[in-house]
């Protein structure tokens, strides 16, 4: 069994106690939180399981890596503290540690990476024989390996297109929604998000993955941007009203241009409420989804959508973002100490979980 930590019990954390908890490859050996108030509370109750698991919350990194824990799900946030989540994953890692996070994107294109990030995360491994994977839905899964297996049955491939179609009306991460995307502010505000190159800097290592496993130069990346304002005031259960006139939908590409054509692109389309840019391409239900389509002959569009915590579709996007990453555990535990990314690390089937439910 590998000693596994679970870094942080926020949206992400939730899934990674339970994930753990459900591998049978794994034992969950620490929990580590921020909130003063979630110390000491046990695991099970964290991650929503319903019963025990006689692990108790600490905010005591130094201790538990003093433990030289086999396995760190780095759940902490690092979208808007990319500098500390760096430091502490860099410091499990000299703990000796395989760390697998969503955290950090520039990271998800590991060999493309800045080098004031890749650098620190190179000689941590050289210290300590610990281990780095990133990744997540998308970016992640939904903008590598799910594409890049899906164009594989195409005898002509002209387009690669990867969407998330979201209602974040279902998001329980406002800070986010309201000002890193810009839901609810006037049309005049400029979310950090949205600004000229930081869809780029999220998604093009996922464009620049695609093209690597495919066998394509790229010419460049480039980016669309189009908004919508909601044209009445909405309600949400999760984040209260967003009024009429302000920001109620995005849309915007990331396209990898190969010979003068986008033949690889990312493309979001979310909304605050399902009544703003009706023409826009909707997911099914109306809720949320992830989809490839490969244009080319034979046209194939595959559509997922994942569920969790009450049908909840946030949830399970994080819940599959998640599975991916500790099911790479094992994998990485047996490989060398290394700095890693989606096209080094298989994503293989749940050996040992079909039918099984921890005691």
């Amino acid at each position: 069994m590998i000693p596994t930590v679970v870094w942080g019990t926020g949206n992400v954390g939730r899934a990674a106690i339970r994930a753990v908890e459900a591998h049978p490859a794994l034992t969950l050996a620490a929990v580590l939180v921020h909130d003063p108030a979630k110390v000491g509370r046990d695991a099970g109750e964290l991650g929503g399981l319903g019963r025990t698991l006689g692990v108790a919350a600490t905010d005591d990194i130094a201790a538990v890596l003093a433990a030289r824990p086999r396995a760190v799900v780095y759940a902490a946030s690092g979208d808007i503290r990319p500098d500390d989540a760096l430091a502490d994953i860099g410091r499990a890692i000299r703990a000796g540690a395989v760390v697998v996070t969503p955290s950090l994107y520039p990271l998800y294109d590991q060999r493309n990476a800045p080098p004031e990030l890749r650098d620190p995360i190179l000689a941590a491994v050289a210290e300590g024989g610990g281990s780095l994977f990133v990744s997540g839905v998308d970016p992640g899964w939904g903008n590598d390996v799910l594409p890049l297996l899906i164009s594989g049955l195409g005898t002509e491939v002209d387009v690669i297109r990867c969407q998330e179609i979201f209602d974040y009306s279902t998001y329980e991460q406002e800070d986010s929604v309201r000002h890193l995307i810009g839901m609810g502010h006037p049309m005049d505000y400029q979310p950090l998000m949205l600004a000229e190159s930081v869809p780029t800097m999220v998604w093009g290592g996922q464009i620049r993955l695609m093209a690597r496993a495919l066998g394509v130069e790229l010419d460049e990346i480039r980016e669309t941007l189009d908004r919508r304002a909601l044209e009445s005031e909405v309600h949400t259960r999760t984040m209260g009203s967003f009024a009429r006139g302000t920001q109620g939908a995005v849309r915007f590409e990331v396209q990898g241009i190969v010979g003068g054509e986008p033949r690889i692109v990312i493309e979001h389309i979310t909304r605050i409420h399902a009544s703003c840019a009706p023409d826009w391409p909707s997911p099914p239900d109306g809720v949320g989804a992830h989809r490839v389509v490969i244009e080319g002959r034979p046209r194939i569009e595959v559509t997922v959508e994942a569920s969790d915590e009450g049908e909840n579709r946030s949830a399970g996007g994080n819940a599959t973002a998640v599975g991916r990453l500790v099911s790479a555990i094992d994998w990485l535990v047996d490989a060398k100490p290394g700095l890693y990314d989606a096209l080094d690390v298989p994503l293989r089937p749940a050996v040992g979980r079909l039918g099984r439910r921890p005691a």
